[in-house]
């Protein structure tokens, strides 16, 4: 795995996203914490995210480009709006999916829903150059403590993953998921 800083990223941004576009696994920065990620349309590497999660079925969450990303592909009525409007910020939320060729089926299990984010971070402009949505799911295996630093990334996941943009320990929490439609609020 090759650790870069977000100096070392910016500086290769071409080069990087062209490697995100292809499908390559890799850990980046949020607001919240660390998520490792990949294209959400490369059913390959998300198999291969799910396989060293140890989480086959459970739905993944999407880091999108952008609330009109949301608008085409998600299904919006006024409460879903006035979330919307939260975003963005550290938060996901559930929405139903209207274009399912917007993501890979493997991202969500098929489910009618998605966990939708847009980060407050800088790492999210990239996603929003790039204009394709990202999984994002926290760096652990299922049940165990996420990666706050490097000093605590699990070795399986070290092999199996491209890069790393690493900028420092982390001390966040995962975000707080909205159900709109539930008015729901519940941190993970």
């Amino acid at each position: 795995m090759e650790i870069i800083t977000p100096t070392e990223f910016k500086k290769q941004e071409e080069k990087f996203c062209e490697k995100i576009t292809k499908g390559a696994i890799f850990i980046y920065p949020t607001d919240t914490i660390y998520g490792i990620g990949c294209n959400a349309h490369n059913a390959t590497s998300i198999n291969l995210i799910r396989k060293l999660k140890q989480r086959p079925t459970q739905p993944f969450s999407i880091c999108v480009p952008s609330k009109i990303w949301i608008k085409q592909h998600c299904t919006i009525d006024k409460k879903i709006q006035q979330a919307i409007n939260k975003l963005p910020g550290p938060y996901t939320l559930l929405l139903q999916l209207k274009n399912k060729k917007a993501i890979a089926s493997n991202v969500n299990g098929n489910l009618e829903t998605v966990g939708v984010r847009i980060t407050k971070h800088w790492f999210q402009r990239y996603i929003f150059k790039m204009d394709l949505p990202i999984v994002t799911t926290s760096v652990n295996k299922h049940g165990q403590p996420f990666m706050t630093s490097l000093g605590n990334l699990n070795p399986n996941f070290e092999r199996n993953v491209e890069f790393c943009i690493y900028e420092g320990p982390k001390d966040g929490r995962p975000s707080t998921i909205i159900d709109p439609q539930k008015e729901e609020y519940k941190e993970r």
